[in-house]
């Protein structure tokens, strides 16, 4: 299920590709020591978590509270740490219709090669959680096209992810997505469906590149890549799963280091300093470093 080869020098253009000719698991970071490694796993594409930046950086939660300057700074780094394709979650689009088309702009000027933005009401809350809240679909629809007709680069991705599951029922999110389609959506991010039978179904309905998110402790079952490809998903993400994985592994080690004052016993499970240079193209021998992504 990977791709071939991709010759593109644009970045929004290469993931445009990419998901025409396949489906693509795209991992999800919180920063871009983390996208340097997905790169490096062989990942074609690669995902800056809102929730993952809000967590691992600012130390706070998923609703809303990093600026679109931080957002865009963040995502910056990893869309430009990295040779493959970024996408950001972009929230609610950081206000109005007005708002959303700045909002494009500065992600575009990043390097990013695309964005999603959701129908939830500002404050948004984490898209598995109770008590959210969406707004009328003729304001959806109105920052779907002021987000098109923002960019400069046509590739740009704009994925319209609707949080309706978790707020109506599942024929009014198909409804919705049909709406978002015809606004010029570019592809479809249906959040929280409940059951396979959900993501199954919805891809049958929506005649578009769809994006389903694999979070872990959710309201989704948490679906295999290959399921997901074989209902017709082209974008498969897991936001956060190497955030946790790294998380819980850090809290044991904290632990250990306050109950025995040494870290001897965990240098096998560290990343040495040279891996670390490897990873960062960094030669401490060399005259200057220039271990940039780019296109």
């Amino acid at each position: 299920m990977t791709s071939t080869t991709i010759t593109s020098t644009s970045k929004s253009k290469r993931l445009r590709e990419l998901i025409t000719k396949c489906a693509v698991i795209i991992p999800g970071v919180p920063n871009a020591a983390m996208a340097r490694q997905t790169e490096r796993a062989g990942f074609e594409a690669v995902y800056a978590s809102g929730a993952g930046m809000a967590n691992a950086t600012a130390g706070v939660p998923d609703i809303g509270l990093l600026t679109l300057t931080e957002v865009a700074q963040l995502a910056g780094y990893i869309a430009k740490a990295v040779k493959i394709p970024a996408i950001v979650d972009a929230d609610t689009g950081f206000g109005g219709a007005e708002n959303v088309g700045r909002t494009i702009r500065e992600l575009e000027a990043t390097g990013l090669a695309g964005c999603h933005i959701e129908d939830q009401e500002f404050p948004k809350r984490c898209g598995h959680l109770a008590g959210k809240s969406i707004v009328d679909v003729e304001e959806m629809v109105g920052k779907i096209k002021a987000a098109v007709g923002a960019r400069r680069d046509p590739n740009f991705m704009i994925i319209a992810r609707t949080d309706a599951r978790g707020v109506e029922d599942f024929d009014r999110v198909v409804e919705r997505a049909g709406e978002y389609l015809a606004a010029g959506a570019d592809a479809i991010f249906p959040e929280a469906l409940q059951s396979a039978e959900e993501f199954r179904d919805f891809a049958k309905e929506i005649d578009l590149p769809l994006l389903a998110n694999m979070t872990e402790f959710g309201k989704s079952p948490l679906l295999t890549f290959e399921q997901l490809a074989d209902f017709g998903y082209r974008m498969v993400i897991f936001p956060q799963s190497a955030f946790r994985v790294s998380m819980k592994a850090s809290e044991k080690f904290f632990a250990a280091l306050k109950k025995t004052g040494t870290q001897s016993d965990w240098i096998d499970k560290m990343q040495t300093r040279q891996e670390l240079y490897d990873l960062l193209d960094y030669d401490p021998n060399a005259e200057s470093w220039s271990g940039m992504g780019s296109d």
